[in-house]
């Protein structure tokens, strides 16, 4: 009968359990500072567009003023309201993209969460360190195996019940945004 090498077989779950750990700790500390970057872009973004309009609401004022003044010839009337229309519609696209910033962090979200099941499954692999009778090891490595493929099983499909995918958008240029 062929026997397996117990201890080795636990050092190599623990081995795997301790390195994949380590690499999702990295994923999830890079993908916390992506959130925490991509929050502070949109809100100085949204800070400054803010600034921009108000100065252009400044501006259309003085202009409406010689207009009224009928300082302005009709030519330079019809231009400046290309220009009313076209900054209307650039304003509607930039805070259509400031929206998506909800989207993104739902994802990144998501992304997290779903590193953090990972780490619990991996803290599966090292956390059976009960001993095992020397008689009947074959035996008790198949039960441990089967023990913890099911425990594998069960914790993933718990984790993809608990993380449907609720932004399907694809980019920034189609679709709808879902507010949730």
């Amino acid at each position: 009968m062929k026997t397996l090498p117990i201890e080795e077989l636990r050092e190599l779950l623990a081995a795997v359990s301790r390195h994949g750990d380590w690499h999702l700790l990295e994923i999830d500390t890079d993908l916390q500072q992506t959130a925490f970057l991509l929050n502070e872009a949109i809100e100085k973004l949204s800070a400054s567009f803010m600034t921009v309009y108000a100065q252009l609401m400044e501006q259309q004022a003085a202009v409406q003023l010689l207009v009224e003044a009928g300082k302005l010839q009709p030519e330079e009337m019809q231009q400046l309201q290309v220009f009313q229309d076209n900054i209307g519609q650039e304003v509607n696209k930039v805070v259509t993209g400031m929206q998506f910033q909800d989207m993104t962090n739902q994802l990144l979200q998501r992304t997290i969460n779903r590193v953090n099941g990972l780490k619990d499954l991996l803290h599966e692999l090292s956390s059976h360190q009960f001993p095992m009778a020397a008689d009947d090891e074959h035996e008790e490595i198949r039960r441990f195996i089967m023990q913890l493929n099911q425990n594998f099983d069960q914790g993933s499909q718990h984790l993809t019940g608990n993380l449907r995918k609720s932004v399907n958008q694809q980019d920034l240029a189609t679709g709808d945004i879902d507010l949730f």
